[in-house]
């Protein structure tokens, strides 16, 4: 029964945590709106039907039934078309018909009077700083929450404490998952070694990280090597002979590396069988950046083989493939990692902690960098209207033509119309492969 409180707890602070970083999105989108003299009519968490809402000056505030979004409705998001007033007109066709909706649906917005305070009539600048606020807003809170993560909490780090020894070698393309008759000892338990060990030094150099463990032994294949530890307060000298084995090749981030054809690469190196003992080091003011740096360049590569990875999603949830760790989720997928967290007993309350408040760095990071995609009706696709407005107006000034005016952007209306029916497909199948075949962080 416990456990099922703690993994509903893990759910609602993911719940509670994504509304908070919504409003906050939309946030950064209302303070400069209302700066700029934006006349803006709502301010609405969430999509839907409206379950609450109060008004306060000019405008609405409220949350509606679906928490996966937010909204505020500024005055006159799209321009008249031209030669036309803000008044409605009639016309044919499913295309110009959308059009016509949507140029009336933002002259709905601007009351008698405000005619001044519209969205289309500020200046490029102006427009790219509102539709930026929201993206923005995402990138502080993820900022903030890494360096609580790194900073207050820490991080599980390799030490040169030893946590573990093999008692065998298995290659690491053998099928092979337990010691048998026929694989050979590992050099670390021939040595030896035992958990508990601090190593000093291997081959005569002085070790301070794991990463110096591992650069004395895979070079030293088939050598006897001196290797000094600490055990139980005293220096023991031992004989270690690392053993020439096959070993995956991990890149920077620790990910297996693979070729063309999407076969794991592989390696001849020394190995001796031994992993260490992790402990939780606080860190330093200047490793948040990059932190968020690796999490930004992550979701971007997710979004550039997104249909490859939505082709793996598929698979995985119509058959029996198993869900990339590293791929795609909805939001059910996050709530499930986060009740998983929450309710895992074999770890400590801090570092479950520790870990929410990863999560919600990283998906805050995800909001930052999906708002950017240049496709409306994204922030970034609104940033990219207007870039273009700028550039159209330059080369008219340029070559002495007349001032074209802002862009129609209700003409885009129907590509805009295409792009939701693809994300909305999209995140139906992400949350349909999250409830039959969920990204699981621990084996069930």
């Amino acid at each position: 029964m416990e456990s099922v409180l703690l993994y509903i707890l893990g759910v609602l602070v993911i719940v509670v945590g994504l509304v908070v970083s919504i409003a906050l999105h939309e946030l950064g989108h209302f303070v400069p709106a209302k700066a700029f003299g934006v006349r803006v009519g709502q301010f609405m968490i969430g999509f839907g039907k409206t379950i609450w809402s109060t008004r306060r000056g000019e405008t609405e505030y409220g949350f509606k039934w679906i928490p996966l979004g937010g909204y505020i409705s500024m005055a006159g998001m799209y321009p008249p078309a031209k030669g036309e007033s803000h008044e409605r007109y009639s016309t044919t066709g499913f295309f110009q018909t959308l059009v016509q909706d949507a140029r009336a649906a933002s002259a709905d917005t601007i009351p008698d009077g405000d005619e001044k305070r519209t969205f289309y009539l500020l200046p490029v600048w102006k427009r790219i700083i509102i539709m930026l606020g929201g993206p923005f807003m995402n990138l502080v809170i993820a900022v903030v929450l890494y360096a609580v993560l790194l900073m207050g909490f820490g991080i599980a780090q390799p030490s040169t404490t030893l946590g573990s020894i093999n008692e065998c070698v298995v290659p690491a393309t053998s099928e092979q998952q337990e010691c048998g008759p026929d694989t050979p000892d590992a050099p670390g338990n021939e040595a030896g070694l035992l958990p508990g060990d601090r190593v000093l030094s291997i081959d005569g150099r002085v070790i301070t990280e794991w990463d110096d463990v591992s650069a004395a032994i895979r070079p030293a294949a088939g050598r006897t090597i001196p290797i000094v530890v600490e055990r139980d307060g005293e220096e023991v000298s031992l004989r270690l002979t690392p053993l020439l084995t096959e070993r995956f090749v991990v890149d920077e981030r620790g990910e297996i590396v693979e070729d063309a054809s999407g076969a794991p690469l592989t390696e001849e190196v020394g190995f001796a069988g031994i992993a260490p003992a992790y402990e939780t080091v606080q860190q330093p003011a200047d490793e948040v950046l990059p932190a968020v740096g690796d999490n930004i360049d992550a979701v971007v590569q997710i979004i550039l083989n997104l249909p490859q990875r939505m082709i793996d999603v598929a698979e995985a949830a119509f058959g029996a493939e198993e869900r990339d760790p590293n791929g795609p989720i909805s939001v059910v997928g996050v709530g499930r990692i986060a009740g998983e967290i929450a309710s895992l007993d074999t770890i400590p309350v801090v570092e479950r902690v520790s870990a929410l408040v990863g999560v919600l760095a990283a998906l805050n990071v995800a909001l930052f960098v999906f708002n950017l995609i240049p496709l409306l009706p994204l922030d970034g696709g609104h940033v990219a209207g207007a870039l273009f407005e700028k550039v159209r107006r330059f080369f008219a000034k340029l070559f002495g033509r007349p001032d074209p005016g802002p862009l129609d952007t209700a003409k885009l209306v129907p590509i805009t119309l295409v792009v939701v029916i693809i994300l909305g497909a999209m995140s139906a199948l992400l949350i349909y492969a999250d409830i039959v075949n969920p990204v699981r962080l621990f084996a069930p």
